[in-house]
């Protein structure tokens, strides 16, 4: 049987493969379109009209595509001759999946447009759409934290764990995050109360305005009062002429966090507590009353109601603070998680991509008590990480590393022969010799020591005073 010369011609083949496509689209698609290079509709298919709300194809013949499809780029591929291969459009309240081309003549002139309706239900592409949407949501809180240096950095996504204490929390956290109230933090040092924080803030209304973050122990109780609430313009002799803006100012529409709220003195607690209740402020030097909008998220590692029964923290405040009480749970019971935390914290630490911790390494950190919890358990990764010359981290690597224990290889704690050591008692003598440690591995330097225990210089000038240790003539 011979075959028809007209078979093997390219501009043949050429030409029926296109009719083809088109065939094919026309039959698999929702509906299809077509306009001049003017921009009037000169083609629609029967499938197209319900969508479109017409009866008949005469209807929309002629008409200018943007009376028949509101805010169309059919118009714009007619005249520029660049496809759009994929976008999602909304049309009577619907969203569909769109391919736009342009209509060329045998000298390759556009001529007009044709556009097909891929899908009219976006179920099937419900996962590519769920990445997309990601991956917006990951740009907007990129550009606020290019934008804004006070921009929180931290997610929910960041706060690693599942067991029951850290999953009521996060829940608990959740709940905050959608609504307005006050919020309250507890957990130890190192628990990731401002991380919480910063997640809270992130997945709140108030995402894009400031996060301000302050750590009320670490500013002199002198200069307190101005640093929350601002100074007017040469308040006091010293002062900047142009006046200071407060931290409530600076925070106004977004989030204050307030870190020790436990060591805010008490003429500071009744203007905070009026603060919160009146929402405005006054700053020093002025008489002048100016209303803010700020939520108050607060976090303390020590027992506020025992602070209030000594008489150090104002009953009313307290209340006020503790709308929602969100509990930290310290590390030592949360080791089902040591994995996971191990793994986010490596990641944080960079430069170690195929670093891992193999099971004798995890066996060896499960047996710390970790009272620094989630902040000490990264310094002692960093410093192991920095040791270890494959990145794959062993029980060796941390037994010279861990600051007490007998496998630790640093000298036990005291104990009395036949008797176990009160709690409190054994607790403080680490606290002691981990200011020790610090301080000998900075060579005296104060600010570096306490940049190693990630606390602030008052804190540790604090608790260099509470055990008596002289901080060196180098610590200045």
């Amino acid at each position: 049987m011979s075959v028809p010369s007209s078979v093997s011609d390219p501009a043949y083949l050429r030409a029926r493969a296109m009719e083809t496509l088109f065939e094919r689209l026309e039959n698999l698609c929702e509906g299809a379109i077509a306009i001049d290079r003017g921009g009037r509709v000169v083609y629609v298919n029967e499938k197209y009209l319900a969508a479109l709300g017409l009866k008949r194809t005469s209807e929309a013949i002629g008409r200018p595509i943007e009376e028949i499809i509101p805010n169309s780029l059919m118009r714009k591929v007619a005249e520029t001759g660049e496809p759009i291969l994929l976008d999602i459009m909304e049309l009577g309240g619907e969203q569909l999946v769109v391919t736009r081309m342009p209509i060329e003549d045998e000298r390759g002139s556009v001529i007009g447009a044709i556009g097909f309706v891929l899908y009219d239900q976006l179920d099937s592409l419900k996962p590519l759409l769920a990445r997309v949407a990601q991956l917006e949501s990951d740009l907007r809180l990129a550009r606020r934290q290019l934008s804004n240096a006070r921009a929180a950095r931290f997610t929910f996504g960041d706060f690693v764990g599942a067991t029951p204490a850290i999953a009521q929390a996060k829940e608990f956290a959740k709940r905050a995050a959608r609504q307005n109230v006050t919020v309250l933090l507890t957990g130890e040092t190192g628990t990731g109360k401002e991380l919480l924080a910063q997640a809270i803030h992130n997945a709140s209304a108030r995402a894009e305005k400031p996060f301000v973050s302050v750590n009320v122990a670490a500013i002199p109780e002198t200069l307190i009062e101005s640093e929350f609430f601002g100074t007017a313009p040469g308040a006091y002799t010293g002062a900047d002429r142009r006046g200071r803006e407060g931290k409530f100012r600076i925070a106004d529409g977004g989030t204050l966090f307030l870190d020790e709220i436990g060591e805010m003195p008490l003429q500071l607690q009744a203007k905070l507590l009026r603060v919160l209740q009146e929402r405005e402020i006054e700053r020093l030097g002025s008489d002048k009353i100016t209303k803010v909008d700020v939520r108050v998220i607060a976090a303390t590692n020590v027992d506020l109601r025992k602070r209030v029964s000594e008489g150090a923290f104002r009953a009313d405040l307290y209340y006020r603070l503790n709308v929602l009480s969100i509990d930290l749970p310290p590390l030592r019971k949360c080791l089902d998680d040591l994995p996971d935390i191990c793994s986010r914290l490596i990641e944080e630490i960079g430069d170690y991509i195929h670093a891992r911790i193999t099971p004798s390494g995890l066996a060896a950190l499960a047996r710390y008590d970790w009272p620094g919890n989630v902040r000490e358990l990264r310094n002692i990764l960093e410093r192991a990480l920095i040791l270890s010359d494959s990145g794959r981290l062993t029980g060796d690597d941390f037994v010279h590393i861990l600051p007490v224990g007998a496998e630790a290889g640093s000298a036990p704690l005291p104990r009395m022969t036949g008797l176990v050591v009160p709690y409190a008692e054994a607790e403080a003598e680490f606290e002691k010799q981990t200011l020790e440690q610090a301080l000998a591995a900075s060579n005296g330097q104060i600010s570096e020591a306490a940049r190693m225990l990630r606390i602030s210089r008052a804190t540790f000038y604090k608790k260099l005073a509470k055990f008596g240790l002289a901080s060196g003539p180098a610590s200045v």
